[in-house]
């Protein structure tokens, strides 16, 4: 079982690594960081929110205690001392409020520049990933345009191994239909097959056809020969003709000379 198990994971793994883009895994990743990212601002708004309520209510707290503090004197200008001391008590007790309000003003101060850091560290990041995840698809781009090109060049890509199959057995076909006529034609001239249309000729006339063709070959070859050897004799004859009238013409001229 966990040998078959281990079978099972190891052909999972190369099906997933078949499967998988690169390119759509970094795109996946920018993704979630920059979901990260809107969820960092989102609770620096959050944090900013709750910082600018409480300012709204120490503010409002400040002006009831001062609003106290002008009563209280004001009765006890008045002589009444027991309305200004109910006016110092109620403020005694804003002051209580306005101390713990402004200490959680100074905690979510703190905590908003905290987020606020990590949301401008967080996005100088997201931008660092962008620019090295653009680089590396287009490297890869690159690389698997540069590496189908060399498959296609070589012939070991699966479409050019398709198309040298599809050459091959076109060419494989080729012979063989031509060996095929070539043993059929073969046939047909030794009268091994008949040829229903009744155009072809047997071995007998065949074979005389072909001494007729000779003989008429060699009745064309002494046609030639006798017509070289006549027009040989005639030019001899001529030859000869001017040879004889070149000589008699010698003895009438010397007696001429002889006589001078």
């Amino acid at each position: 079982m966990k040998r078959m198990g281990m079978i099972f994971r190891a052909k999972a793994n190369k099906a997933l690594d078949r499967a998988e883009d690169p390119r759509e895994t970094l795109d996946y990743s920018y993704q979630k960081q920059l979901e990260l990212l809107q969820k960092v601002r989102r609770g620096v708004a959050d944090v900013a929110t709750s910082r600018k309520r409480l300012e709204l209510q120490l503010n409002q707290l400040q002006s009831q205690s001062s609003k106290l503090e002008d009563q209280g004197r004001k009765a006890l200008a008045l002589g009444r001392e027991d309305l200004a001391r109910e006016a110092l008590s109620r403020r005694a007790a804003l002051q209580q409020q306005v101390t713990d309000l402004e200490t959680q003003h100074q905690t979510l101060q703190g905590e908003e520049e905290k987020l606020t850091l990590a949301a401008q560290r967080l996005q100088a990041k997201v931008d660092a990933f962008r620019t090295k995840k653009e680089t590396i698809k287009a490297t890869y781009t690159a690389a698997q345009a540069q590496t189908r090109i060399g498959e296609a060049f070589s012939g070991i890509s699966e479409e050019m191994g398709d198309v040298g199959l599809a050459i091959q057995r076109a060419e494989d076909k080729t012979a063989q239909l031509q060996a095929r006529a070539g043993a059929i034609d073969e046939l047909l001239a030794s009268g091994a097959l008949d040829d229903p249309s009744g155009m072809a000729k047997d071995d007998i006339q065949a074979e005389l056809d072909r001494l007729s063709g000779g003989t008429d070959v060699e009745l064309e070859l002494q046609r030639m020969k006798a017509e070289l050897a006549g027009g040989s004799s005639s030019q001899q004859a001529i030859e000869g003709g001017t040879g004889q009238g070149q000589q008699s013409s010698q003895p009438q001229d010397t007696p001429r000379f002889d006589k001078q």
